[in-house]
């Protein structure tokens, strides 16, 4: 049994991390409609801006806010300067332009800091705690309390502020809050901002697991889009939801289905995916859309 709950804990860890990378494709998904296929690698250049700065000599503590503050003002340079312009144009034409940003990303990063694989210092200190007989490692119980500090912080934004009221609106009917006044430019930035800043944070938590280089949020963003899925892009709190299904499913399938194991864990999100897509496709919160005869 503890062995069990062991694999359960490693899971939510895992499963946090997805969920802070399925809220920034939701959050963009909520204000605009659009799918941005480029949010993993905007965490990604995010996170080697972070090291660039502890390399350079920054606390880390002091690098995450700079670095999230940069990734917030490039989030929403990127909704002025590449979506604005195709704004009402036909979703396959969006599609291109992030999936070219994507590439865009991907290539800038290699040319900047090649594509060496860089070593990206762990923030939180070794070693475990053991609760009721399952040992929980404080790098673990750090991301998932980082990480609920942003959820809580983003639920204050928008459920207790007038920026937050005016972000609600404009999701829930971006058509009437047009007429009433409110600058729709503004908002999109703004959700593009919060959208990458959330992402930023997941590859920053994700990089000491892995090895920092070009394609490390390759597989991180295949289980946000899993997660994003499961609990519906139209529902943050499905994506919190879906990131930690996700991550606890991963992480049993891994430890406990033979033919499975560390190697094929990447087709769990996959599977999610394609039953999601089948059976639910709104996701276990979304709601369906309705078309009026």
């Amino acid at each position: 049994m503890s062995e069990f709950l062991q694999q359960v804990v490693e899971g939510v860890g895992a499963g946090s991390i997805y969920a802070s990378l399925a809220l920034a494709l939701v959050l963009i998904h909520r204000f605009t409609g659009i799918v941005n296929f480029a949010q993993g690698e905007l965490a990604m250049i995010s996170t080697y801006v972070a090291w660039q700065l502890v390399a350079s000599g920054m606390p880390f503590w002091l690098a995450l806010p700079v670095t999230l503050a940069i990734s917030f003002a490039g989030g929403m340079l990127i909704e002025r300067l590449l979506i604005r312009p195709v704004e009402g144009a036909p979703e396959l034409t969006i599609v291109i332009v992030t999936v070219g940003l994507f590439i865009f990303v991907n290539a800038a990063a290699g040319l900047i800091w090649s594509f060496t694989v860089k070593d990206f210092p762990q923030p939180f200190p070794e070693g475990s705690v053991a609760l009721a007989g399952v040992g929980i490692g404080w790098s673990t119980l750090g991301v998932i309390g980082v990480v609920a500090v942003v959820m809580g912080l983003l639920y204050l934004l928008f459920q207790h502020t007038r920026t937050g009221l005016v972000m609600r609106a404009v999701a829930a009917n971006p058509a009437s809050a047009r007429l009433s006044g409110i600058r729709m430019g503004r908002v999109l930035m703004l959700g593009w901002g919060l959208a990458a800043t959330v992402g930023a944070l997941s590859g920053v938590l994700v990089a000491p697991l892995l090895f920092l280089e070009p394609n490390m949020m390759g597989g991180a963003l295949i289980y946000a889009f899993a997660a994003a899925t499961l609990g519906g892009f139209d529902s943050p709190v499905g994506a919190v939801a879906g990131g930690l299904v996700v991550g606890v499913a991963e992480t049993l399938a891994g430890a406990y289905v033979g033919f499975v194991g560390a190697d094929l864990k990447i087709g769990v999100p996959l599977l999610i995916i394609l039953v999601v897509l089948l059976v639910r496709p709104q996701g276990l919160f979304g709601r369906a859309a309705v078309e009026r005869a």
